[in-house]
Order: C-alpha cells, then sequence, then structure tokens
C-alpha cells in the first residue's frame, strides 16, 4: 500500500492536449459515435504489434486470441473498450496519454478557425485518437499492463487538465479503456447502437470484436477477416472508405483507390489511397513515411518507408506479401531484390492511379495537384526511369490561361504554332510576378505560349526535365542563340549602331555586376532585364540559395536593354552625372523584376523620386 502512495502522482495536460480536448469536445459533438472507431482501431493497433513482437517472442502471445472487447454496464454508466494486445508500461502511459508527441501540432491548433464545422474537419486530418473518448466521457479510467512487463498502471482524467498515474491490480495483459459517459452519451450503452457502430466502422478490423451482454455468450460483431484478402466482388465502396479513415486515421474520403492481388513469382497484396488532404507534417522530412507492411497478414511495421519513393509519401495503404520473412527489419528491406520489385510494382500502381485520376475526374485530380503537386515533382528529380510519367502528370501556369488553371504539357505542345520547336518556361516566385515579367514581352507578341513555374522546386525539375516528347524546354529568361534568332527585330542591326557607344559605357559603369551589355529583342514594353548566362545559374535559382544561406559562386548576368523605350533612349544624350544615375535606376528595375534584392534601396529610391520630378537627366542633379 504504501508503494502505491508513492508512486502514484498527479500531472498536468501538455498544453496543446488541453486546447485539442477543447475543441474536440465542442466541434465533433455532432458526430460523437466515431469516439468507438477510434478506440477500437487504437486496440487493433496493440493487439498488431504484440503479433509481432511473438514473432521472436511467442511467450508473449501464449495460447489465447487475440480480441476486442466491449463491455457496457448500464449500472454504473460505463462502457469499457478492452484488448489483449501489447499494452503500456508507465512511461508510455505518461507519453502517449498526456501529450501529443507529433509534429506540426502547433501549426495545426493555429490553423484550427473557431467554425466548429470546418475544425471538425480539420481535427478529423489530424487525428484524435485516445482523446476522442471524453466527446461521450466526462471521466476516463485506463488500465494498463505490458506484455512484457510486471507492473500494471492505472491512468484516470476528467479532461480539465489534469490526470493521475498510479499502480493498478489488473493480471492480464493489454489495456482496458472504461467510459464514464455523460447522461447524454447513455445512448452508447445500447446493444442495438453499438453493434449499428462497429458494423459501420470497424467491420473490416481483422480480428473479433465482442460486444459482452448481461447474459449468455459474448457476440462477435464484425467479420474479423483482413480487409484485404476480401474479394474486391463483395466490396463496397463505403467498405473501401471506412477501412482508408481507419488506416489513415482521417475522416475525410479519399481521393481514389487501388486494390491488387498479385500472385506468381511474387506474391502480394496491396491496397493503396490517395487522400483528399495534405497531412500537418507532410514537409517534415524528418517525420517517418511509408505504407503498412504486413508478412503473411502479420503486421510487421507501420511506416514501411522502403516500398514507395520519398516523392510518393503521401500515398496511404498497405502491402500484405508472403516473399518475406515474418522477421524482417529496416535493414533486409534496405537490400531486397523482392522489395525492389514490389516497391517498383506500387510505383506504377500509383502512376497508374493518378492516370485514371487526371483523365475521368479532372476536378478531384486538380485537387489533388493543389495539394500534392509540389510533392509529386520531387519524382522527376528522384525517378529517372519514370521522369516522363511524372512529367505527363505534372500541371503548370501559362500565359494562355489568364485564370489560375493549371495546364498539361500535353496539352501545350496540343497548340503549340508550326514555327515553335519549343517548350518555352519561365519560373519566378509567384504568379503574379511570373505573369509581368519582361522576359515574356516579345513572346507575347509572336503569340509563343510560355509555362509559369512558380513552385521552390521548379528550379530542380527543369534541370533534370530537359525535354519531353521529343521537344526540348528553354528557359525565356536564359541566353538562348535560337530564342534571339527566333524573335529578333528588323531594324536591329541599326539600333546596335546608334546605341554601341552608350552600351560600352553602361558596361563601364556596371563593372563586375553584369557579364556583357546589349540591346535587347525580348522586350517590347519595359526598358531592361537581366538574362541568366546561357550555362549558369537562373537568376531566382541564384537568389534561392543565397537566402538560404548557400554560398553560390558568382554569376554575370546579361544586362540587356530595350533600345525603343524613352529610358533608354535618353542615355544617348545625358551627360555623365544623370547617366550614371539612370544606369543605376534600369539595372535596378531589372533586378526587382527578377524577385531580387537591391544592395541600394535607399538610393534606389532617391534616383526614382529625381526621375519621377523631371530632374533626369535634363535637369541638374538633385541626388548627394
Amino acid at each position: 500500500m504504501t508503494e502505491t502512495v508513492q508512486r502514484s502522482e498527479k500531472r498536468e495536460f501538455q498544453a496543446e492536449v488541453r486546447q485539442l480536448l477543447h475543441l474536440m469536445i465542442h466541434s465533433l459533438y455532432s458526430n460523437r459515435e466515431i469516439f468507438l472507431r477510434e478506440l477500437i482501431s487504437n486496440a487493433s493497433d496493440a493487439c498488431d504489434k504484440l503479433r509481432f513482437l511473438a514473432i521472436d517472442r511467442p511467450e508473449l502471445l501464449g495460447s489465447g486470441e487475440l480480441a476486442i472487447d466491449l463491455i457496457a454496464d448500464v449500472g454504473a454508466g460505463t462502457l469499457t473498450v478492452k484488448d489483449n494486445g501489447i499494452g503500456m508500461s508507465r512511461e508510455e502511459v505518461i507519453d502517449n496519454l498526456g501529450t501529443i508527441a507529433r509534429s506540426g501540432t502547433k501549426r495545426f491548433l493555429e490553423s484550427l478557425s473557431g467554425d466548429q464545422k470546418k475544425d471538425a474537419q480539420l481535427i478529423g486530418q489530424f487525428g484524435v485518437g485516445f482523446y476522442s473518448a471524453f466527446i461521450v466521457a466526462d471521466r476516463v479510467t485506463v488500465l494498463t499492463k505490458r506484455a512484457d512487463q510486471d507492473e500494471a498502471v492505472r491512468w484516470e482524467s476528467d479532461g480539465q487538465g489534469e490526470f493521475t498515474v498510479e499502480p493498478s491490480f489488473k493480471t492480464d495483459r493489454g489495456t482496458e479503456v472504461i467510459l464514464h459517459l455523460r447522461d447524454d452519451a447513455r445512448e452508447f450503452l445500447e446493444d442495438y447502437r453499438l453493434r449499428s457502430i462497429v458494423r459501420r466502422y470497424s467491420d473490416h478490423i481483422g480480428l473479433p470484436i465482442r460486444l459482452h451482454k448481461n447474459k449468455g455468450e459474448p457476440e462477435t460483431l464484425n467479420q474479423a477477416r483482413a480487409f484485404w484478402t476480401r474479394p474486391k466482388s463483395e466490396l463496397k465502396d463505403d467498405d473501401y472508405v471506412q477501412f482508408y479513415q481507419h488506416i489513415a486515421h482521417d475522416f475525410e474520403k479519399p481521393l481514389a483507390w487501388a486494390h491488387h492481388k498479385v500472385e506468381g513469382a511474387l506474391e502480394y497484396t496491396s491496397l493503396l489511397y490517395i487522400p483528399r488532404h495534405a497531412p500537418f507534417d507532410l514537409w517534415d522530412r524528418e517525420q517517418a513515411r511509408g505504407v503498412q507492411l504486413y508478412v503473411k497478414r502479420v503486421f510487421i511495421m507501420d511506416k514501411a518507408a522502403e516500398l514507395l519513393p520519398p516523392y510518393l509519401r503521401f500515398v496511404r495503404g498497405l502491402v500484405d506479401t508472403a516473399d518475406l520473412p515474418l522477421n524482417v527489419s529496416r535493414e533486409i528491406l534496405q537490400n531486397n531484390r523482392t522489395v525492389e520489385k514490389i516497391r517498383a510494382a506500387l510505383v506504377k500502381r500509383v502512376l497508374d492511379l493518378l492516370d485514371d485520376l487526371a483523365s475521368t475526374r479532372p476536378d478531384d485530380y486538380a485537387l489533388f495537384w493543389a495539394t500534392f503537386g509540389p510533392v509529386l515533382k520531387e519524382g522527376i528529380v528522384e525517378d529517372a526511369s519514370n521522369r516522363e510519367r511524372i512529367a505527363k502528370l505534372c500541371r503548370f501556369y501559362s500565359t494562355a490561361q489568364p485564370d489560375k488553371a493549371e495546364i498539361a504539357l500535353d496539352a501545350y505542345l496540343a497548340r503549340m504554332p508550326r514555327d515553335q520547336d519549343k517548350i518555352y518556361y519561365l519560373t519566378a516566385d509567384t504568379l503574379a510576378a511570373a505573369r509581368n515579367s519582361p522576359h515574356l514581352e516579345a513572346f507575347r507578341a509572336k503569340g509563343w505560349e510560355v509555362l509559369l513555374m512558380t513552385d521552390r522546386i521548379d528550379e530542380w525539375v527543369v534541370g533534370h526535365l530537359t525535354e519531353y516528347q521529343g521537344k526540348r524546354l528553354e528557359s525565356v529568361a536564359r541566353v538562348s542563340k535560337d530564342i534571339e534568332s527566333k524573335i529578333e527585330t528588323p531594324d536591329k542591326a541599326r539600333l546596335e549602331g546608334e546605341y554601341r557607344e552608350v552600351l560600352e559605357r553602361v558596361g563601364k559603369h556596371l563593372g563586375d555586376r553584369v557579364g556583357s551589355v546589349r540591346l535587347s529583342a525580348r522586350l517590347t514594353e519595359s526598358p531592361s532585364c537581366l538574362v541568366a548566362p546561357e550555362h549558369g545559374l537562373s537568376r531566382r535559382l541564384e537568389e534561392m540559395l543565397k537566402r538560404a544561406g548557400e554560398k553560390v559562386p558568382p554569376s554575370r548576368p546579361v544586362f540587356e536593354l530595350n533600345g525603343q523605350h524613352p529610358l533608354v533612349q535618353r542615355l544617348k544624350n545625358a551627360d555623365e552625372p544623370a547617366f550614371a544615375d539612370l544606369v543605376e535606376l534600369l539595372y535596378g528595375q531589372a533586378v526587382l523584376a527578377e524577385g531580387g534584392q537591391l544592395e541600394d534601396p535607399a538610393g534606389f529610391v532617391k534616383r526614382l523620386n529625381a526621375l519621377v520630378l523631371g530632374a533626369l537627366p535634363d535637369k541638374p542633379r538633385i541626388i548627394v
């Protein structure tokens, strides 16, 4: 008894848990029955983990059947969800039931709006798990004993801010979650209510869910058969949706799924889903990714990253194979020919699924692309063998699309003029910056479409996707003899003669900030622009690397001037002080148009003000 007092302690919930509990109780109240799905899912996971540990330590499993029991006590007003799975140690109880050990939690909570309907969808996307118990219970007691430990633990809380942890007299392994139901939640003690919820949400669980009545033998409520092993002919869309929500802990329906059974030299079953929304930690590179791995229907690991490449990390689902040993480890997965074959097949399945989604349900594909497009683009860099297939699935903004609709490369090729033999593109930080870029002016005049790429990864994408369907990709912001030959102006020779001395003076003034100065054929409205060297880094990539703190080799862009523009024409007769100020203005404008940063913003503003006031180049300088 003394030991119990000494080891009993009261703790406070993590701040994020308290906030989530409050939001959950209010936002999910209209869909309270999901608490049972979540607790059954947790119990199923606990049994899967025990089955996996028993591969090497069969004594942990014993001879009993793994099962989940629902025990309704009308007199006490309690509903118990009990499993005989792995159980938890004292430390695991504190970690799992007192904190949310999940990256992105803070950002998730900040995204909640106060709109209960919208917040319910977000909370479902984040996953609620054990804490959903407080939607229907004003007090929750947990009794648990880990299979490989002697100590049992009792946890209890009213969900208001604190919980207690102390030893328990529980002697059998596993976990019992005892819900002390609120008065308005006593419907969940009724047999018919529990039966309907289990059959709706948890029929796919691969172990029996038993309802204990007051008298007689317990009733098994589900089919207790691994969902993915059932014939596709007997499965409905709702069945696939419910199973997805179980394994992904997601309230939303998936966008699409693919269920395949392969027999022959390689034997496996795969069930892959495309989610509707991205998880909050999608961009956390430290976060574990991957689909679930089963071997002969025995759960092996939750996130087998080796089965899909990183650019498909948004895919949820599972693979069950008979061609791997039950004691398979991550080290074995990393150097296994069977895994490599399964991985290649799964990649094809996912790309086929996305192809079908794009062709048959374009609106849903647009939703997928808006959510996961930048992730899928990583495949163009990482997966050379599927580069063209992935490129076909990519969507880009375009000068031919005045709105924010995106197009496929195939659509671009289909409307190319006969005199155009390349795919032209421009990268920029924002869509507005791309649409207003001076580099597009001559292409608009010729009626040539240009793809506008605004994702950060696009700079790496175009470095690897050099051609598509035999057509080379060409940047309109880079020096290109081919482009220049096609957009040459008829009076080029005359203008070059007029500006020869001016260009030399501009080059001397700018010094090593530029590689060369020349007249531009690509400008029809703007006075100046900066063009990346033919084989150098693009201006945008250079800026991105600098902002990231990377050491970038010095780049000397080509400075182009529009000889027809009034500001540029003033250079011909400007005296030296006014000439220098005007050159700095033209150069600064070109830097800003590229999304770059000025070395002297204040000086640029002064010169611009002077120009607006008419002080350049005909009046005395007013700049000190």
